[in-house]
């Protein structure tokens, strides 16, 4: 009987200690801003922002930037995968499938159906929240360049470990 109460313990225990390691195996994702700068926009250059990144513990990194505002449902402004491990994803990525400068990594098609990242570009009226989403995962994804969202976020099952997330605003 002791040895039955001592065997329950112990795996409660363990199971609180693996709890409390899920909490903390978060990606820090870091913007230079809370408002979205008129130069990643449809109104400026419309070039992609640097994200910081920190407590990467993963063999690639995936992104996906989406505004769940937009007026007929999330928008998706840009997907990426297969990210060396960095501690930034510098801005101005070039908006093409394939990534070796500055970067390597893969990218698929936005709501637009281009390749890359496109800014946001709301209509008048409240400002919209646009999320960036960083997943930390176990392995590189066997998913072609020019992939949407949808076969992206299939492709990612099973192979998270960790997950992060940055919110700016913009309007006009």
């Amino acid at each position: 009987m002791r040895f039955i109460l001592a065997a329950t313990l112990a795996s409660i225990a363990i199971m609180i200690m693996v709890g409390q390691t899920i909490g903390m195996n978060e990606i820090g994702v870091k913007l230079n801003f809370s408002q979205m700068p008129v130069e990643f926009t449809c109104l400026g250059k419309n070039i992609s922002p640097e994200i910081g990144l920190s407590g990467v513990n993963a063999a690639t990194i995936a992104l996906i930037l989406d505004d769940p505002d937009a007026p007929r449902g999330t928008f998706t402004h840009w997907i990426m995968w297969n990210i060396e491990p960095v501690s930034k994803i510098p801005e101005a990525i070039p908006n093409a499938s394939n990534l070796e400068d500055p970067i390597v990594a893969v990218q698929g098609v936005n709501g637009a159906g281009k390749i890359g990242y496109i800014g946001p570009c709301p209509p008048p009226g409240k400002p919209h929240r646009y999320f960036f989403r960083v997943y930390g995962l176990d392995s590189t994804l066997d998913l072609k360049a020019g992939s949407n969202r949808s076969q992206l976020e299939t492709a990612m099952k099973g192979h998270i470990l960790q997950e992060g997330e940055a919110m700016a605003t913009f309007g006009r």
